[in-house]
This record gives C-alpha cells, structure tokens and sequence, in this order.
C-alpha cells in the first residue's frame, strides 16, 4: 500500500456494526471486535514480545495470531490498524506541507531513504501527526480483507484524551502505560501542551521521563493532576515510584474502556484499539 485506504466496501455480506481494530508495534501486537450496537467486546487480546523484532517477524506473529482467533475467517464493517511506534512528529497545520514529509521527521527520528511515509490530520485541532507506518502489515491487512482505514496510536491519544477533556483550565498529565513504553499527554484548557512516547526498561527510567516533562513544561509536582492508565494499578511498582515523587495522582479508567472493564473480569483491555471507532 502506497497510499492512505478507507474502508468504503469491505464484503458486501459484512454486518456493518462489527469493527476491528488492530495495534501493531515492534514489542507487541493487539486487536479489538467491537459490536457497536451492544457497545460489547467480542473477541479482544493482546500479545507482548519479550524483546523488540523487526517488522517481518511482527508480521508472522500478526498472522498467527488473527488465525488462532478466528479473525481471517470473519467479516467486518470497519477496520483500523494502529501503527504504535516512534517515528512520528505534531506539526502545526498551518505550517503543513505534504511534500516536505521527510523534513519533518529526520530531525527527531532515524528514517531511511526508501521509508514510506504518511500523516494523520488531527483536523479538529489544527495539527497533523506525520509517521512512518508499518507497510508490510498494511499490504498484509489489504490483502486479508481489502480496504481499511490506518493511523498512528499518537493520533487516537491524542483526539480520545483532548475529545473527552473536562477539567478547566488546568493542566493534566496522562501517562498511557504499554509494555515498556508510556505515552505521555499533557492538556489545559482543551489544548495540547505536550505528547510524545517513550521507551523504557526500569521505574526509574519511567519516573524519569515524567518528572523532565514536568518540568520542561515549568508544571509544579506538588499541584501537576498527573493520571496512570493502561498496565498500572495501584501499589504496583511503577505506581509507587511515582506516588513518591508526585503529589497529586490516580490511576485513570478513561471513559471508553470503563463500561467494558465494569462489565468484564478482563481489565487488560487496550485504550487504543477501544478508542479507534
């Protein structure tokens, strides 16, 4: 795939409220069915590698896992793949040229000459997210199931947490927790003060990219709303190392996965895959 799809016509049999969502990323794989009417998880897993593979072998791993569960041999309306990676960079839209891609991207991330580039408009907002996305797992996708939708995961962050925003004028740090990685959002004001992913290996390493955010931004530990989500809870290490040094925080059960995780003994349900649709 060379060029953005968006599912208009996938199986003219297809039931046109059963969604997929996939997320791929280089240490891990997850995928969502969603019945929109029910608002009911149908099938939802997720797969973490023990250590970082290269593109062919996330691709092998895809196949085995959408196999074992059925998925190639199901329908659907809608389907979105969530590239999760960090080649990506915000642009402001004013600034937003489509043909200087590449310029964008080889001051804050390693590319290569032959990397297909891409870009999600974040229209509402006035930016635009620019990536590099996993192309062998689009032309995989593609040719499973013929056209679909693609965007970053920085994107759905970004548009769920800023959509959903209710807190005034004062800032919030979200801190979206995967397997060796956060995401951290900083808003105010139902503006974008600050994203970007991280990886990292050790609770130290973890509170360390939090506290620097901070106070790049001149926020204040002792009045900063700072919110976990995702594989944290309560008393877990990441969270104690944080509650050490951060005055004012709570692990956070956004509004998307709330009604699933209230209604299901599974509480590993991924915020992306639930957010995309």
């Amino acid at each position: 795939m060379t060029e953005k799809e968006t599912n208009n016509s996938i199986k003219s049999s297809t039931l046109s409220y059963i969604k997929l969502s996939i997320q791929i990323s280089l240490n891990g794989l997850s995928f969502c069915v969603l019945d929109t009417i029910k608002n009911t998880i149908i099938k939802q897993e997720s797969l973490h590698f023990d250590e970082e593979q290269i593109p062919f072998q996330v691709q092998k791993k895809l196949e085995e896992l959408l196999v074992s569960n059925g998925i190639t041999k199901m329908s659907f309306s809608d389907i979105i793949v969530i590239h999760n990676n960090m080649l990506f960079s915000l642009v402001p839209k004013a600034l937003f040229d489509k043909n200087e891609l590449a310029n964008y991207l080889k001051y804050n991330a390693k590319i290569l000459a032959n990397d297909h580039l891409d870009f999600d408009e974040i229209t509402a907002y006035d930016m635009v997210n620019v990536y590099v996305p996993f192309v062998n797992i689009n032309n995989y996708i593609y040719d499973l199931f013929g056209e679909f939708e693609y965007k970053h995961n920085g994107t759905i962050l970004i548009e769920t947490l800023l959509n959903n925003f209710n807190s005034g004028k004062e800032p919030i740090c979200y801190v979206h927790v995967l397997e060796n990685q956060l995401d951290i959002t900083v808003i105010a004001n139902k503006k974008l003060l600050f994203f970007n992913s991280f990886s990292f290996q050790t609770k130290e390493d973890f509170i360390y990219y939090i506290l620097f955010t901070i106070e790049q931004l001149k926020l204040d530990t002792e009045t900063i709303k700072v919110r976990l989500f995702g594989t944290i809870e309560e008393d877990d290490d990441l969270y104690n190392i944080c509650y050490k040094y951060i005055r004012n925080i709570d692990v956070y059960i956004p509004s998307k996965l709330s009604n699933h995780t209230e209604n299901s003994s599974d509480n590993t349900i991924d915020f992306t895959t639930i957010s995309a649709f």
